[in-house]
Parts: C-alpha cells; structure tokens; sequence
C-alpha cells in the first residue's frame, strides 16, 4: 500500500505526514466509513507531540467535509480511543500519534466501530480515495456537514472502564510509573491510583517535544534507578501513546513484554481461564516457549507485528499474546495492546500470588539476544540481495542447532533488524553486527 503501512499512517511531521495529507486522509476514511454503513462519528485522540494539534485539526476538518461528525477526544491514548470508538453506537476512531518513535515523527491510525484496526478491505479503499478524493461539488454542504464537539469525559470512561476488570485492590502497591511524557502521563497514575495503587511518577510533563526522549518503554534506566530509590514494589513504563508496557522489578531489574506474558500466562492457567494457548511472535525469546511447554501450554507464532498477533489471537479464539517489546493483548477486556490494561493485570497477579515481580519474571529463563536496528536509505530488495544472502547464511550456519537468526524490516522505520538469539552473548553481538555492517554497506546505511 502507498500510505498505509503495518500500523497506520506515519512520517516526519509536517513533510512527509503534512496537514494536507491529514486532510485527504479524513476525507476519505470518513467517506468510506460512511458509504459502508460502518460509521457516522469518529473519536479522536492524540499524544502529547507538538504537532498533534495539527494534524488533528486536519484530519478532523477532513471528517467534517465527508459529512462525519467528530468528538474531540483531545489527550488520549491509542487503547482509550479503540475502547470510546467500541462503546459509542456508531462510532469509529482516529488517533494522531506516532506511538514509540522520536517527537518529530507522527502518525495516524484508525478503529473500527468494533474497536479493531481497519480491515485490509476498508483500508484499500481509502487508499484509493486518498488521491481521488470527492469533488467539492460532491460534498455534504449545510447541515450535512460534520459537527466538532469536546468529549470531555471521554478519558474518565476509559479509566473507569480499566478499573472494572480487576478482581481485586492494588492498596499496598508502591508503582513507579513512566509516562514517557506521552498520552499516559494523566491517564496512567489517574488509573493505577483508582485501583489502589499508591504511585510516584517520572516523566509526566510533556512539553510537545518530550516524548519518548530518554525515557518511557524504550529506555528505562531512569526508571531501573527510581524504583530501588523510592523502594517502590514494581516500576511500570509506557510509551508514548501506551499500548506497550514494560516493568521493572524491586531491584532493578527489566522485565520485558515476554516475561509479563509469561507472568500473566501461568496465572490465568491456575485460574482456568487461559483456554491453554498464548499467542506471540518469531522475536518471542526461546525461554518463554520452554516457560509455557512446561505448563502445557501451545505457543502459536506470528510474523513481528500486534496486527498480526491479534488476528491470530481472534482466529484460534485465545484470550493472552504479544510481543516482547511490550504490546501485551487481553481479549476479554481489550481490542487492542493497551500498556494501563496490562500494568493493572500484572500488578493484580502480584497481590493474588503475593509474589514480587521478580519471583515472577524469574518463572522464565531469558536467553541472551542481540538486536540491532540497522538505518538504511531503502528496505526494498534487502532479501535478495546476495551479500546480505551470503552474510546470513554464514552467521546461521555458526548457529546452527544452538540458537537463531532473524533478519526483517522495520514495518514503521527506514531500518532493518538484525536478532541472534543462543547461549552465548559475545558471540551472538559479533554475528550480527557483521551481519548488520554487511546490511548497511548494501543499503545504503545512514
């Protein structure tokens, strides 16, 4: 697809994702919904990036001239408005961010009125659309113009919402969280609070230019130093539009997406509710896969991806998967990955079990992996390109029936990643940066 790629919409704000583009955009999405008798309303939501604000204008404007009426969600995070667009009759959802990646990107994604990602069918034909638009002529004019109304409570049903899934209090929890001065920075402490919770937080002052910097899911050394510092019982961060959750145990200690889902797992397998399978992806470590074959539980893969994971997760009707970079799916209470929703479940497991977050990580032998992002000035033809072929199979071969080697392009960044994974690290870093040298030199590193 020309503008859609694995999670939306996404570039450089105000070059390569400009207002114009926003507005096609709008127009489109909002005419095909339409047509298709699938929605007459969006909520949308933002995060905290200085360019949210344009954008979502935009893209609003655009519903507004296909006729579609907007409730202006203002802050909120990408789960907050898949859960509003599911629960409002007739309504879908828009969300203006560009989720983990740096301020000056941005991105837009949609929901459905079931609270899902677009289908591919919808998607295609708002491509379409989006270079073709409807002639002025064409368009709904006096009162069929779409309205603009605040959704001021919007957040609040969200947060209540969350709350209403746990089967019991958090009081006597200290939580460090980590907003990443994003779209959690109220909603976050505001739901772990609600629940009992006592919280300090870290990085919840968003400036617009904040986000994600240094901070959030993607770099937790300051919250690995907070936690022993304030004596907190756990440390959870976010990203900045929260649907990924990473922790941090009383020591320090990270705790990824896959021990989470490996926490999470064997809990709701004692409680009988897990159906006896967890859905995850190729880059899921192999001691989550020996963690749940040990409990008798199937581990199904997919390609890299929480679009992916969840079709999966719908289609064979299970109810836990993820990734290990922290999207975390719970299909009895969400439609999406949502990082509140599954800080709020990890920390129940912890006061049912009475177990502390390293006991429970500990239920999972991590095996070393090394990741590396390679920039590149092109993805296309990096796999058949002989070098790269060559590199490749030599690193796999010195792996060989000891550990393994995923290559694969980054579906939201100009990069491609490189992951050994096997029992001994520096062996494991000097592969794949050779193998990453090799992908830079052919693609036209950055």
């Amino acid at each position: 697809m020309r503008y859609f790629g694995t999670d939306g919409v996404r570039g450089i704000a105000n070059r390569e994702l400009t207002p114009e583009l926003a507005f096609r955009l709008g127009l489109a999405t909002g005419t095909v919904l339409k047509q298709k008798g699938l929605a007459h309303t969006m909520v949308v939501g933002r995060d905290t990036r200085l360019s949210g604000q344009m954008l979502q204008g935009a893209l609003t404007a655009g519903f507004c001239s296909a006729g579609v009426n907007v409730f202006d969600g203002g802050l909120l995070t990408t789960p907050a408005v898949a859960y509003l667009a599911r629960t409002i009759e007739g309504c879908a959802g828009a969300v203006v961010s560009a989720s983990h990646n740096p301020a000056e990107d941005n991105g837009i994604k949609f929901f459905g009125h079931e609270g899902y990602k677009l289908s591919d069918e919808v998607v295609e034909a708002v491509e379409v659309l989006i270079d073709n638009p409807p002639q002025a002529q064409d368009r709904p004019i006096g009162q069929e113009v779409g309205w603009v109304k605040p959704f001021p409570d919007g957040a609040d049903r969200y947060v209540d919402f969350l709350v209403s899934t746990l089967k019991c209090s958090l009081e006597g929890l200290v939580v460090v969280a980590d907003c990443a001065n994003g779209a959690a920075s109220e909603l976050g402490p505001k739901a772990l609070r609600k629940a009992g919770a006592q919280v300090i937080c870290i990085h919840d002052q968003p400036d617009g230019w904040n986000i994600n910097e240094k901070c959030g899911s993607t770099h937790l050394e300051s919250l690995q130093a907070a936690v022993p510092k304030f004596k907190a019982h756990v440390g959870v961060a976010f990203d900045g539009d929260a649907d990924r959750l990473m922790a941090v145990d009383h020591l320090g200690r990270e705790v990824d997406g896959d021990q989470i889902i490996v926490a999470l797992g064997l809990h709701l397998q004692e409680r009988g509710e897990l159906k006896g399978q967890v859905v995850v992806t190729v880059m899921s470590n192999l001691g989550l896969k020996q963690a749940f074959n040990r409990a008798g539980i199937n581990v199904l893969e997919t390609p890299v991806g929480d679009r992916f994971v969840l079709q999966e997760m719908l289609a064979k009707g299970a109810l836990l998967g993820g990734e290990q970079s922290g999207h975390i799916i719970l299909t009895n209470a969400a439609t999406t990955g949502d990082g509140i929703l599954s800080a709020l479940v990890l920390l129940e497991v912890m006061k049912e079990t009475g177990k502390s977050l390293a006991d429970l990580a500990g239920q999972m032998e991590r095996f070393p992996q090394v990741i590396i992002n390679v920039p590149v000035e092109t993805k296309e033809g990096w796999d058949t390109n002989p070098a790269i072929a060559a590199a490749r199979k030599e690193a796999e071969e010195i792996l060989a029936g000891r550990g393994r080697l995923l290559v694969r392009p980054s579906g939201t960044e100009a990069k491609i990643r490189v992951m050994a994974e096997g029992p001994e690290k520096e062996e494991l870093e000097e592969l794949a940066q050779k193998l990453a040298a090799v992908i830079s030199r052919e693609q036209g590193g950055r």
